[in-house]
């Protein structure tokens, strides 16, 4: 391998790699047309949320295929939790990166959308064209009650992971109440809880809980050796490389939407609300869709609450990263007021943008980000403000979690103001009691007997079919 190592970088420290192993060679390490059929095979085993995501490129590029480690996924990992956005898209896109440069990168994350992108918007153009049928409606009303339970298994899940003493569970209480209670900006309280992470990190360490594993002593050695760093090294060059690039990628497709159809338009709008939900939504996808759902319900009510939810029953039944949900936001809103286009055309134009600018942001965080963190290994403060965010980040799912009750199980809600506390509370005589049942039977199913979550949306769809045929309230 040393004789593919580059020349010295003068822009880095020349002790920076003390210890480590060569660079990796500035090659493929697997054939590129292996990676891609891989990445392809991938992107059509990507249900079930992050959890599953990841689980899927744990059992596939690690177990299986042996072309990278348990301890550089799980390196690899932390960095992508740590930024805004999709992590396990970003764990993709890092990995491809590592196996084989850019261009793996380029693979790795887009391939890990596409599916689902054309099938959401397939699934979004028939909730339109068909929400309001009988059957359709009926079918939502046993997914709805699904997601709330898949919610709460995913504050259990980040909790039991995230939540190892008592000032995490502290900080993940208080993220909920100020979200909840006291209205505080969504991007705030990640910025207070990083800096209380770091905080603790630096002068209570006790506080703090972290974990990792290895791999199986019997394993055979990954392709890429745990220690052994990229050979891209980070540079000044490099950085302005990716940012020049990224930034004109990303920014283009937005500025010929807006020179297009005006800077008040619905396009516009969406285009640059979702590119600065890209940038600021830590903790992964139910973490930014409490922010997403706050601001497209209420701010700029692109689409009803209950719609939210429906949305991401879909964006849970399709692969891909749960954020594609904000593909149909998009697709509801532009819909809805298209301005001088084609309703259809309109949709379909507001969903691709707001695709575009959501995922661009991921590339150019790990291009941008991965060779610096290759070389960052064990950095304390870093790894305490992540374990502070992820702590909060129970909470902000929590809070999403009561987002999604209230408005699925309840028909009306009310507002309720004390000093700086507002509070929206059901209205208990407008309780849902079918949506309530079929909310416990998914419960039961994903958290005593561990169906998958796909698995669990199949039962309770049938099972909102059912109530309708039986006449029973489903509305």
């Amino acid at each position: 391998m040393s004789d593919h190592t580059p020349p010295s970088d003068p822009g880095t420290s020349p002790g920076a790699d003390h210890g480590a192993a060569p660079p990796l060679p500035a090659r493929d390490v697997v054939p590129f047309r292996e990676a891609v059929r891989a990445w392809f095979l991938i992107s059509l085993q990507t249900f079930g949320g992050p959890a599953g995501q990841i689980a899927v490129m744990q059992r596939t590029l690690v177990d299986e295929r042996r072309w990278i480690g348990q301890r550089r996924f799980l390196h690899a990992l932390s960095f992508c939790t740590l930024l805004p956005g999709p992590e396990a898209q970003q764990l993709a896109i890092y990995i491809g990166w590592l196996l084989n440069g850019v261009r793996g990168g380029l693979v790795a994350g887009t391939l890990f959308v596409l599916p689902g992108v054309v099938a959401l918007l397939g699934l979004s153009a028939i909730y339109i064209g068909y929400g309001e049928t009988t059957a359709v409606v009926a079918l939502f009303t046993g997914l709805a009650p699904a997601v709330v339970a898949v919610v709460a298994q995913a504050v259990v899940r980040v909790g039991k992971r995230a939540l190892g003493t008592p000032a995490l569970v502290t900080l993940a209480v208080v993220a909920f109440l100020a979200l909840t209670a006291l209205r505080v900006p969504f991007p705030l309280v990640i910025a207070a809880a990083a800096l209380v992470g770091w905080g603790l990190g630096r002068w209570a360490p006790g506080r703090m809980h972290t974990a990792g594993e290895g791999d199986d002593a019997d394993a055979p050695a990954p392709l890429i050796p745990d220690d052994a760093l990229h050979h891209e090294r980070p540079s000044r060059g490099h950085a302005l490389l990716v940012l020049g690039f990224g930034l004109v990628a990303w920014s283009v497709p937005l500025g010929l939407v807006a020179a297009m159809t005006g800077l008040h338009s619905v396009f516009t709008e969406q285009g640059l609300f979702f590119s600065g939900a890209a940038l600021v939504t830590f903790g992964g996808a139910y973490a930014v869709l409490a922010y997403v759902a706050q601001k497209a319900v209420e701010v700029y009510a692109w689409l009803a609450p209950g719609e939210m939810v429906r949305g991401l029953a879909l964006a849970e039944s399709t692969p891909g990263p749960l954020i594609m949900v904000v593909q149909f936001v998009a697709f509801l809103g532009a819909y809805r007021d298209p301005g001088s286009l084609n309703p259809w055309v309109a949709a379909v134009l507001a969903a691709l943008l707001t695709t575009w600018v959501t995922f661009v942001p991921c590339f150019i965080f790990i291009f941008l980000g991965a060779p610096y963190v290759e070389r960052l290994r064990g950095n304390a403060g870093l790894s305490a403000a992540l374990t502070g965010i992820t702590a909060a980040v129970v909470g902000v799912i929590a809070n999403l979690a009561v987002f999604f009750a209230l408005h699925t199980l309840f028909a009306e809600t009310a507002a309720t103001d004390l000093g700086p506390v507002r509070l929206r509370l059901p209205l208990l005589d407008t309780v849902r009691p079918v949506q309530v049942g079929i909310m416990a039977v998914a419960a039961v199913l994903l958290f005593r007997l561990r169906w998958s979550v796909l698995r669990t949306l199949g039962v309770c769809a049938l099972l909102g079919l059912t109530a309708s045929l039986v006449s029973l309230p489903v509305t």
